[in-house]
Parts: structure tokens; sequence; C-alpha cells
């Protein structure tokens, strides 16, 4: 019996649906459901530990959007967490589809790959973005800023992770000194939203580019979302006007 298989066998009769592996694949970069619930547990206790650190924690917050959230490997983490309404949007319809028909305590809705979300101005006073700046080139990243932002209630808090110095040795020639000078350096920019698009975030970059909308930086952790390995985990808070 697989691996896969023995997972699907022991889940309780109470636990949730797994997506099927097709979709596991897509937003795991592996078939392999261990590392898709790992990964999922991991990124949730680095979230409610990034928020807890500066003294709000998840279920003090009213309404919470996971953008970008896939067939929810992260939301279906949230389950049995009391106070906030959850809510998830990403660019696949068949993600949306799935996490609609099968996580029962989300509102789902697509977005498109440019902006606006289906969303009232400050709907939210939590939005997360695991692993999704990390493919966009320079003009969505700004774009996608000022929406989330939008979105966001003052006082509320975005959290992003970031492909930044760990990363460095890898880049291309020409990129590392691209990388070093502060400014975004980001791959195959014509395929925007696939993972072909990769966007590696200087740290000078990113508080840059929180300080143009407004935002503060209440935490930054080098290579802290510890369900995508090694990159760095961001919060930012929406300033009051």
């Amino acid at each position: 019996m697989s691996r896969n298989a023995r997972i699907r066998r022991d889940a309780k009769a109470s636990d949730l649906p797994f997506p099927p592996l097709k979709l596991v694949y897509k937003v795991a970069h592996t078939g392999d459901l261990e590392w898709f619930l790992r990964s999922g547990m991991l990124t949730a206790q680095a979230i409610t530990g990034a928020l807890t650190s500066i003294g709000r924690p998840l279920e003090s917050f009213a309404s919470v959007l996971d953008y970008g959230c896939g067939c929810g490997r992260v939301l279906r983490h949230w389950r049995d967490v009391t106070g906030p309404r959850f809510f998830g949007t990403d660019y696949n319809p068949e993600f949306i589809a799935w996490v609609q028909a099968n996580l029962p305590f989300v509102t789902a809705k697509q977005n498109q790959l440019a902006p606006p979300l289906p969303f009232d101005d400050g709907a939210f006073d939590l939005i997360y973005a695991i692993s999704v700046f990390t493919h966009w080139p320079d003009a969505l990243q700004s774009e996608w800023m000022a929406e989330l932002r939008r979105v966001l209630r003052p006082g509320g808090i975005l959290l992003i992770t970031t492909l930044g110095a760990y990363y460095a040795p890898t880049l291309f020639d020409g990129e590392r000194e691209q990388f070093e000078a502060g400014q975004l350096v980001a791959r195959d920019q014509s395929l925007p939203g696939t993972n072909l698009c990769l966007a590696f975030h200087p740290e000078r970059y990113v508080r840059q580019l929180a300080s143009t909308f407004d935002m503060t930086v209440r935490l930054f952790q080098p290579e802290g979302a510890l369900g995508a390995p090694k990159q760095d985990q961001w919060l930012l808070e929406k300033r009051a006007p």
C-alpha cells in the first residue's frame, strides 16, 4: 500500500477530505499527501506564532483572507479556530471550486491575475499571502500591494512571504548585483503568476514597498516561513489615516 493510500485509510471520518492529487501537486510541487498536510500545518504554525509575537493572536481577528489559497493547504488547519470568519481567493478556478465544495467554513472566490479583488474596502483585518509575491513581476508587486491594502482595515495586518537573502547565492550573473543593490529580481516576467516567474526580494525592496503604501513593518523573520522552506516572513500593518 502506498503512503498516500495509508494516509487516506487512516484519516478519521471527521477529518476534512483530501484534494485530488493533481491539485495537491500544483500547490505543494509534489503528490505526497504527507508533505501537503505537514507543510500546511507548518505554515499555520508560522502564521500563528508571528501574530502572537506582536500581541495579535489569530483568534483576535474578525475576518481573515487567505490570498492565493490554492486547494486549502493552510485554510484546512483553521477549521477549529473560533472567532474569525475565513475567506479564500485564488486565480485558479479549480482550486476555488474544490474549496467551495469541501471546506464549508470558508467563503471562497476567484480573483484574476490583476486587481481588483471581489471585496469591499476594508473587508479584512488580516490577510496572508504565502508564496504569492514570489511569482510576480515588478509591476504586479505594486498593483497587488495597493489592492491588498485597499481591502485591509486600518490597523490590519498583511502577512507575506518572499524569497530573500538565502537565495542570493543561486542568482545568475547580473542578478546577484541587482539583488544586492536592493532591486527586485524577477525571472520570466512574461509568465506572471506561474511557477516559472520567480521573484527574489531584497529586504530593502520590501521595506521600501511597504513604506510606499503606508504600511509599517511589524515583524521581519528571515527564513521564517516554515511551510514555504527558506522563505522570509513579513508582517505589515496598515497605518491609520
